[in-house]
């Protein structure tokens, strides 16, 4: 029976074989790795991907979609909101270090995630990224721009600071509507994000927090938004609030997190 897509969930299926094949290429699975797809869907891009893993777990909103790839003897469904998943909480499989110890094996996620909830999906996973080897995520072009934006630039923003802080990000390939059934009203793109080795240990809540606030009126200088929130907390470090959100890079932002932190 054929799947008609479902608004609600935001469904806009993969069918450019081209454009499948440069996706797991750039994904690059290797047998045996620790694969989890969110939002597999009519399995597009989860056939090439098993069958070069043998194995691969998919979470699956769609009740009628998570009944098929049950069909599917190298699938493990999850059938859950991704935004309620837990993805410390997966089985660990196990690879051999080079001292011959077994160590639990990192997670890649992949998937074409729904546009409609793509950040909330992202900021999930900031989560579990302790966890997480690599990240391949097809999204809005716009929304990836925004992702490895650069300061003092119009894309740079809060999305830009929580993610450059734990990712390093790279759009690798763009995807026109008509890749997809039924085509979006947007372009798509994919990205790579790889979690910084040693990010600096900032407690997310406060970092989270202090972007929000200095983005809120991103037009005016931070002395109105931020400096306004620091004289609350009776910081009494040093901090240029005569600029824009937009023209603080990253790092700052985690030195004033650090610094508030420790005050």
């Amino acid at each position: 029976m054929k799947h008609i897509p479902r608004k609600r969930f935001g469904q806009h299926f993969l069918a450019d074989r081209s454009i499948i094949d440069s996706i797991v290429d750039a994904i690059n699975p290797q047998p045996g790795d620790h694969m989890v797809e969110i939002g597999p869907g009519l399995a597009a891009l989860t056939q090439p991907l098993v069958e070069r893993l043998g194995h691969l777990t998919v979470v699956e909103l769609d009740r009628d979609l998570a009944v098929r790839l049950r069909q599917h003897p190298q699938l493990t469904v999850v059938e859950s909101d991704v935004l309620k998943v837990d993805f410390t909480q997966f089985p660990q499989a196990q690879a051999a270090t080079d001292s011959g110890v077994t160590a639990p094996k990192k997670l890649r996620v992949v998937g074409n995630l729904p546009y409609n909830i793509s950040t909330p999906i992202l900021f999930h996973l900031l989560d579990a990224v302790a966890v997480v080897q690599d990240q391949h995520f097809m999204l809005q072009k716009e929304v990836i721009d925004r992702m490895v934006a650069r300061p003092s630039t119009a894309a740079y923003g809060r999305l830009s600071v929580m993610l450059q802080w734990r990712y390093a990000m790279e759009n690798v390939l763009f995807v026109p509507p008509e890749s997809f059934n039924p085509p979006p009203r947007v372009d798509s793109a994919v990205v790579r994000m790889v979690p910084h080795a040693d990010p600096a240990a900032v407690p997310l809540q406060l970092l989270s927090e202090i972007v929000q606030v200095a983005f809120s009126q991103r037009r005016k200088i931070m002395r109105h938004t931020l400096g306004k929130w620091l004289t609350e907390k009776a910081y009494a470090g040093v901090f240029d609030t005569q600029r824009r959100a937009e023209e603080v890079p990253v790092a700052e932002y985690v030195a004033l997190a650090l610094a508030v932190a420790a005050a």
